[in-house]
């Protein structure tokens, strides 16, 4: 027996991990929902029978997108993938309009719509939608899918099969149509159960060579045995830990939710990052910092620091599109300190040591565990397992220009899951613009227009250490730059929506 998943055809694990069976499980409860999402915006609307044969062929060449979940009747073995015999194309890639004026606030109204909605488990998790009606003849492309096909780095190579690089390349051959398969749950779990007497005999040898060769190094070398598990459990307590106290002003927790987004030229976060010292991902959790800030001073609730989980990328080179590699780490978010430059320094030394801990990945070693709760009680530990008020994730994508159906790629927004935190941010780079997304709890965040001021707000603390760079809002309008000093006393103006 081995511990190495079976792999199919296109080297994607055929079995869930227990990670990715939590994210299964979830997208039942709108409060444990895991559905990710990309909206592109284009520059101009692509023909839709060459929009819709993209995915169609990408469908072909990755399994994964024709491939559902079977779950067995029992759970005698893991739920497996599967080519779905009754695949659609025509249910995954659909086509909509947008209600006048047709900026990117009217997609993300929709996105937010078909974010919040629960996916057919029954079929392959994703969906594609051509969005139509957009001012001045343009269009977007909103790319939904379950976290459980894989996470926003693995999305990359998956989905890397719908561009092109110039705008009208020479016609691709198609890929042949991938060989379907009947199993019903029933099926996996006799199938389970005819495995189970093996399973049990490899398990059990398994085990008692694991505990020979524990014990063989304690009583080679006892007290670095000990002191390693030792370490490994002061490591845990560090991960799995509190590291703030949560912030008064955003404890709420509704079903309701909102996005709001803002545009950066990659080159001026660059050159702000390098100014202070740091990495661009130390300068985009410094300015959601600043923007944190000035949001709680002008409610007149400020706080010093606040938990905030950020997901650091565990795949390799080696590891399939497929499935999610990842862990958290979470910061004590130095909200409360004015000057950017430091801002940034105090983030960087946290995510460098928070990167080093051993037991970075004790969210993925406890999944086996949590996987065998029950529906009623998995949302709970769901949210303790996260402790944190906001989760802030950064994506690298294409660094050049990119096409889809002969429309040219303008900026990509990711919309992420809610999974009990009151705000999830994404920054996504992408043919030199940073975009930041921001998914918040409208329970938590009651005043929409002060969060989008104090969104710019706070970026442009950041940007300023590098030059004269500044953020444009996308999903929102400024009539002019608004200084950081000024939003705190600015709560009861309108924002243009």
């Amino acid at each position: 027996m081995t511990d190495v998943p079976e792999m199919d055809a296109a080297e994607l694990p055929e079995e869930l991990s227990a990670v990715d069976q939590l994210l299964h499980r979830g997208e039942a409860n709108p409060r444990t929902r895991s559905g990710i999402m990309g909206v592109e915006l284009l520059d101009a609307a692509p023909d839709w029978e060459r929009y819709r044969s993209r995915f169609e062929n990408a469908s072909r060449k990755v399994l994964r997108l024709r491939q559902k979940v079977v779950m067995p009747t029992l759970p005698t073995a893991a739920p497996r993938w599967v080519i779905d015999p009754d695949f659609n194309i025509d249910f995954h890639v659909r086509r909509v309009r947008v209600p006048a004026p047709g900026t990117l606030r009217e997609v993300l109204d929709l996105a937010e719509v078909a974010v919040q909605s629960p996916m057919d488990i029954s079929r392959p998790l994703w969906t594609a939608t051509l969005v139509e009606g957009l001012a001045d003849g343009t269009a977007a492309s909103m790319l939904h899918l379950s976290h459980a096909v894989t996470d926003g780095v693995g999305a990359i190579e998956m989905f890397a099969n719908i561009y092109d690089l110039e705008r009208d390349p020479p016609p691709a051959d198609v890929a042949p149509l991938p060989i379907p398969e009947d199993l019903s749950p029933n099926d996996l779990m006799r199938e389970g159960l005819s495995r189970l007497p093996g399973s049990l005999a490899g398990g059990l040898r398994g085990a008692v060579g694991g505990a020979a060769s524990v014990l063989g190094r304690v009583v080679r070398d006892p007290v670095s045995a000990v002191g390693g598990v030792v370490n490994y459990a002061r490591s845990s307590a560090r991960v799995m830990g509190p590291v703030a106290d949560p912030s008064p002003l955003l404890r709420r927790r509704s079903l309701a939710s909102r996005t709001e987004a803002i545009d950066i030229v990659f080159g001026d976060l660059h050159r702000a990052s390098k100014a202070a010292g740091g990495s661009i991902n130390d300068a985009y959790l410094a300015g959601l910092c600043g923007a944190l800030r000035l949001y709680h001073e002008a409610k007149g609730i400020p706080v010093a620091t606040l938990p905030m989980a950020v997901p650091v990328n565990l795949r390799s080179d080696d590891d399939p599109a497929g499935g999610n590699r990842f862990a958290g780490v979470n910061l004590a978010a130095p909200v409360g300190v004015v000057d950017p430059a430091k801002r940034v320094q105090k983030v960087r030394k946290q995510m460098m040591v928070k990167r080093e801990e051993r037991a970075i990945d004790m969210v993925g070693a406890m999944a086996p565990l949590i996987s065998l709760l029950p529906d009623a009680i998995l949302e709970s530990v769901a949210g303790s397992v996260v402790n944190s008020d906001v989760q802030a994730s950064n994506v690298p994508i294409y660094p050049g220009d990119t096409f889809i159906a002969g429309a040219k790629i303008l900026r990509h927004y990711g919309i992420g899951p809610l999974p009990g935190v009151a705000m999830m941010v994404v920054l996504v780079s992408r043919a030199g613009y940073c975009t930041i997304t921001t998914r918040y709890d409208r329970a938590a965040i009651a005043d929409e227009a002060l969060w989008a001021r104090c969104l710019q707000a706070g970026f442009d603390e950041v940007l300023a250490l590098g030059g004269d760079g500044r953020s444009t809002p996308a999903s929102f309008t400024s009539d002019a730059a608004i200084a950081p000093t000024s939003v705190s006393i600015s709560t009861n103006e309108g924002a243009a929506q």
